[in-house]
């Protein structure tokens, strides 16, 4: 547990990041990805992705990138952050093909995510395969982005992974609709009410960094909220997710990014909270 531990001064200064952020985050993920290529073999690729719009320089020239690989030299375990405190509610949601993944789009309000005083309106969530981050060099199958926005343009998403085995019982109620997608050309399909409080979390513990978002503009100073725990999903869910986005690609990982001068935080709630 030593070697886990971190000098206190790096530790006020990772606070003063959460609290305060440098500055605000305006920039929403693209809604049209046909524009960038997972492949490296092309003139897209993700090491050019900061080549293709001015507006997208941070994907190049960022020094927060995501994702990263959340090894356990560069983690302290704390227990002042606090548990995840979401107030989901069901809202009308349309799923929607971007190009490279499949989003769920809350088109009513369906709550928010509270960090450090401040509110995250769920926006979308959107899955990648495998998993763009990894714990201690380990890749998994499948990872799930819960991105949220306040009020004032700051971006908070919540990660969460997936290994082959039980089915995800969220992934379940959205099969009809994706298997409708993959077998049409059109872009969105309206899914009608969809609960966000049925994306299992399973674990009070998760991991905390500063970092960007993982597709283009990749903006940077999200506060990434990582499930510790690895939940499950079937070879076909994942497999499913790829087929209905129609781009002919295996994978929608962006590759790992160099996690610099950064730490990562493990919240482990204190005894008397569990």
């Amino acid at each position: 547990m030593a070697k886990l531990q971190m000098k206190p001064l790096v530790c006020i200064l990772f606070i003063v990041i959460i609290l305060q952020h440098s500055r605000p985050t305006t920039s929403q993920e693209v809604e049209d990805e046909s524009e960038f290529s997972y492949s490296e073999n092309n003139e897209r690729g993700p090491s050019r992705w900061g080549d293709i719009h001015e507006e997208w320089g941070a994907c190049s020239n960022g020094t927060m990138q995501s994702p990263i690989d959340m090894f356990n030299q560069r983690v302290q375990i704390v227990s002042h952050l606090g548990k995840l405190k979401r107030s989901y509610k069901p809202a009308n949601a349309t799923l929607r093909n971007r190009g490279h993944d499949m989003m769920l789009r809350f088109d009513g309000e369906a709550g928010a995510i509270e960090i450090n005083g401040t509110e995250y309106a769920l926006q979308q969530c959107h899955w990648h395969s495998p998993s763009e981050h990894t714990i201690n060099g380990r890749r998994f199958d499948l990872e799930a982005h819960l991105v949220h926005e306040s009020a004032d343009g700051k971006i908070a998403v919540i990660g969460i992974m997936y290994k082959i085995g039980r089915p995800d019982h969220f992934l379940l109620s959205l099969e009809e609709h994706l298997t409708a997608i993959t077998d049409t050309t059109e872009a969105e399909r309206a899914v009608g009410v969809m609960n966000p409080r049925g994306i299992k979390f399973g674990s009070r513990k998760y991991y905390r960094y500063i970092g960007s978002l993982t597709v283009p503009p990749c903006t940077e100073n999200v506060v990434w909220s990582f499930v510790q725990k690895v939940r499950t999903v079937t070879r076909e869910q994942v497999r499913l997710l790829r087929v209905a986005v129609h781009d002919d690609s295996d994978t929608n990982a962006r590759p790992l990014q160099p996690i610099n001068e950064r730490w990562i935080q493990l919240f482990r709630p204190d005894d008397k909270e569990n």
